[in-house]
Parts: C-alpha cells; sequence; structure tokens
C-alpha cells in the first residue's frame, strides 16, 4: 500500500531508520552493536544516568507503582506530580505549573488556551512542528516571519487589524540551529503593541542561565515574559513537559486543555526524577560548568576545521552539509569512525539545509572529544567540505 511513498522517500535520500541503543545514553553507548561515541543526545547534563534520579524513579515506582492509573483529574494525581509542580513554579520564580505527557502535548494545550478564533499569531518561521500544530489548532490566524527578524515581525504587527488580540510564538533555543531567539526585542515589541509572547523554552531549561532556569534568565527578562513552557526530557533527563505561569492561567489549563484532560498521567517514576534532577541542578552546578568548557572546546574544534556552523550559542551544534545524500553519507563516515551524530534532513529542517546536528553534554571527556573532531576532520575532507 505505502510501496511507491517509501520508493519516493528512498529516491529523495529521506528515509529514516530506528537505531537501537543497547546501553544508558551516555558518552559512550551501544548502537546495533557497536561501541560509539554518542553526539546526538540531549541528555545535556548527564542526568538520565545520575544516581539520585535512578534512587528516586525506583522508590516512586516501588511505592506508587508503575502507571497512574487514570487522567490527572480522575484518580491519577499522585503525590510525585504534585510535588513536581511546586518544585518547577519555585525554580522558575511563577505562581504555579502543570505537567505534562511531553512537550508536544503541552503546546497542543496551550496556544488554543491562549489565543482563539479571530485572533493573529505570529511565529518565527522555525518554530518545532509542535509549536505549528498547536497554532492551527488554536484556529487563530497564523503568519510567520522569518527567523529572527524583528523589522518582519513589527512590520506585522503595524499592519494588524487595530486592537485585534495577537500572539507572538517563538522558541527560546532553535533545536535544529542552537541559536537563541531575539528575546529582549521580541518582549518589546510585545509590550510596544499589546501582543502576548509565548517562549517554548524546551533546550534552554536547564542548560541557559546564570542557574539554569533558562533563556529568559540568560538575557535577564523574567520578570517580563508571564509564562513559559519547557520539558523534562532534555536537560533534566526524565520525561514529560510543563506550563509554568500565573496561577489563574494554569487552573484555566487544568479545567480546558484537553491534551491535560483526556490522557493517563504521566507515570510517578518520572515525577519523582524530575524533582530529583530539580535538586541536582542546584546542588551539583559543576555540571553546567563542564558543560559549557565541552561546548566552547567542540564549537572551537569544529569552527577551526572550517565547517559551516550558524551562530549557535547553545550545547547544539550544527554542522551544515546542504543536500541530504551528502549529509547522510557524512553521517555514514562518521560511524565508520566510531562516532553516532546522524543527518538531518527536510522536513526537519529547511531544504537545502542537511546538517549534522552534534550536542555535547557535561559528560563527554576531552579525549572523546578529540576523537569526535579528529572523526569530523577524515570525513570533511573526505567529502570536500574542508
Amino acid at each position: 500500500m505505502f510501496e511507491q511513498e517509501l520508493l519516493e522517500i528512498d529516491r529523495r535520500h529521506l528515509r529514516r531508520h530506528l537505531h537501537i541503543l543497547e546501553s544508558e545514553p551516555g558518552p559512550t553507548v551501544t548502537i546495533d552493536g557497536h561501541a560509539v561515541i554518542l553526539m546526538a543526545s540531549n541528555n545535556y547534563l548527564g542526568l538520565a544516568t545520575h544516581p539520585k534520579l535512578k534512587e528516586a524513579a525506583v522508590e516512586a515506582t516501588e511505592r506508587y507503582g508503575v502507571g497512574s492509573g487514570a487522567s490527572r483529574l480522575i484518580s491519577g494525581t499522585l503525590r510525585p506530580h504534585v510535588e513536581l509542580e511546586s518544585e518547577l513554579a519555585r525554580f522558575k520564580e511563577t505562581e504555579g505549573a502543570l505537567l505534562f505527557g511531553c512537550g508536544y502535548m503541552a503546546n497542543l494545550a496551550l496556544l488554543p488556551a491562549l489565543i482563539k478564533p479571530g485572533g493573529l499569531i505570529l511565529a518565527d518561521r522555525l518554530c518545532h512542528a509542535s509549536l505549528i500544530d498547536g497554532c492551527r489548532l488554536s484556529g487563530a490566524d497564523l503568519r510567520v516571519f522569518s527567523h529572527g527578524n524583528l523589522e518582519q515581525l513589527q512590520d506585522l504587527l503595524v499592519r494588524r487589524a487595530a486592537h485585534r488580540k495577537t500572539l507572538i510564538v517563538t522558541e527560546g533555543i532553535f533545536s535544529m540551529d542552537g541559536d537563541a531567539a531575539p528575546l529582549p526585542g521580541l518582549v518589546d515589541l510585545a509590550r510596544r503593541y499589546d501582543a502576548e509572547l509565548l517562549v517554548d523554552d524546551a533546550h534552554g531549561t536547564g542548560v541557559m542561565g546564570t542557574h539554569g532556569r533558562g533563556t529568559l534568565e540568560y538575557f535577564e527578562i523574567e520578570d517580563r515574559v508571564p509564562f513559559q513552557m519547557g520539558t523534562l526530557g532534555k536537560a533534566f533527563g526524565t520525561s514529560g513537559a510543563y506550563v509554568v505561569g500565573p496561577s489563574s492561567l494554569i487552573h484555566y489549563l487544568l479545567n480546558t486543555a484537553r491534551s491535560f484532560l483526556f490522557t493517563t498521567a504521566p507515570p510517578p517514576a518520572s515525577a519523582a526524577a524530575a524533582v530529583a534532577a530539580l535538586e541536582v541542578l542546584r546542588s551539583e552546578p559543576e555540571r553546567r560548568t563542564r558543560l559549557w568548557s565541552n561546548r566552547e572546546y567542540l564549537h572551537s574544534g569544529l569552527r577551526g576545521l572550517g565547517f559551516s556552523m550558524p551562530p549557535t550559542v547553545s550545547p547544539i551544534l550544527p554542522v551544515i552539509i546542504g543536500e541530504p545524500a551528502k549529509a547522510s553519507t557524512m553521517a555514514s563516515l562518521l560511524w565508520n569512525h566510531h562516532v553516532y551524530a546522524p543527518a538531518i534532513r527536510p522536513p526537519t529542517v529547511p531544504k537545502g539545509g542537511s546538517r549534522i546536528r552534534v550536542t555535547v553534554t557535561s559528560e563527554h571527556t576531552r579525549e572523546q572529544l578529540d576523537r569526535v573532531l579528529e572523526a569530523f576532520r577524515e570525513a570533511g575532507k573526505k567529502l570536500e567540505l574542508i
């Protein structure tokens, strides 16, 4: 039934396959029976394998069981869920927080809550698919502006109908480019033109800012953005997502968000592990120090080799290749050097923007990073990229 469609995907060099990890997601892993250096993980702080998170997850499982057994409003709200929401609100310095099963579900809930049909959404062109789907689900009119282009955004704000409810949507750290949204400028435009701003800080939370509170802390504008969302499956090393903001928004979502109302609550183990992650984030700041040291070392090394890279400010380091076939070949050459960094191709990135997206963690050693740089040097020369 789908053979022709798959053949077309193959022809465009866009076929994807699952690769099975046979070990925990550390800096080195076993994939399909091969030991490789993992450069494709968003376990930025190594918390997915931290003993305190494991202990918290095991204890919660023994006490509450494997699953929650119901949706939150029926009988699925367990103590770890409530503790996590309280700790997230404290961490983000907001009135409240609400837990979701994943970031996709959080965005599908949040966008329709913030704006209704008849309203206007202005979204950065590189926003994550979950944000775009949430925008469409809201029923509001959607317009996109070029990535990070404040002048184009201002023009769209100026040309809209007077007093039309408007929501500006962006990521904090963009997942495929590793750059930061121009949040101070976005905040200024939102205030000037009476619009609201939604920041998806999935890749910023735990990483950006002095205390790891995210991209808003990084830009020192936390008090100017009343609500945001983020995920727990990246720097926090567990799973799930959250929305933080005023208590009125949290209670509104609790009563209206379909992706919260009509789904079984997240497992108690993941919520308990996330509480432990917040504790580790406070007690072990050296993890962020190691992360940024590794990031600077690898970024400098890749740039020094001559690879084309966008202006990343995060642990996400995209090496731009161009065409899907060449990116796939690059990934295969890296694999031959025992480095796993898969090709990222359309539709995940725009046409002509296929890349190797390298992500570094706090747990990579300098020796491992040197081996990665050597693999990139050999592969890049073979493909005449450097």
